[in-house]
């Protein structure tokens, strides 16, 4: 049996399609753990900084420092794996907050107005990455960009647990999801 040229051609072509569509696929599963992670973590986060206010810049601070050990852990895991961490992720999350703190201070915002500038930041890079990782990115970005302005404008006093199900639990959500991806 001999094959033309073009038809290997065209079996080469399937097979570097099938092989783009694997690392895609092991990069989301990856990638949705600690998007599950995180999410857990910033749900807790807008709980209990609802029920002790006082207290929420330390438990913002505790949970991104918990947040970014576990982002370096995974990172790791994967490397001991034999996958390559790409360390510009951990600098990447650095700079987001370094940005973040930089834009807090020189701004001069409440406290519903760094609650939602926060998440949306973060949801910025999420659509970035989309650019790069695919459209699941960029749509949990977008999507969820939107629900946090929604509940901005329209949720009143119940804003803190609106984010912690909105930003918490969507991200939750959409690495479940990824995880079928």
């Amino acid at each position: 049996m001999q094959i033309d040229a073009k038809s290997a051609e065209a079996s080469l072509a399937d097979i570097n399609e099938i092989v783009a569509r694997l690392k895609q696929s092991s990069f989301y599963r990856g990638a949705s753990t600690l998007i599950i992670v995180w999410g857990a973590l910033v749900a807790f986060g807008y709980v209990a900084s609802s029920f002790v206010p006082r207290q929420a810049g330390f438990i913002w601070v505790i949970l991104n420092g918990l947040g970014l050990i576990a982002t370096i852990a995974t990172g790791l895991q994967y490397r001991r794996k034999g996958a390559e961490f790409d360390w510009r992720i951990v600098i990447a999350i650095v700079l987001f907050f370094a940005f973040g703190l930089v834009s807090c201070r020189m701004g001069h915002f409440g406290w519903r107005e760094i609650s939602v500038f926060w998440p949306i930041l973060f949801m910025f890079g999420y659509a970035l990455a989309g650019l790069w990782f695919g459209a699941a990115f960029s749509a949990i970005g977008l999507g969820l960009t939107g629900l946090i302005l929604a509940g901005y404008l329209w949720s009143g006093a119940a804003f803190p647990l609106w984010l912690a199900v909105v930003t918490g639990f969507g991200f939750i959500l959409c690495g479940l999801w990824m995880r079928r991806a």
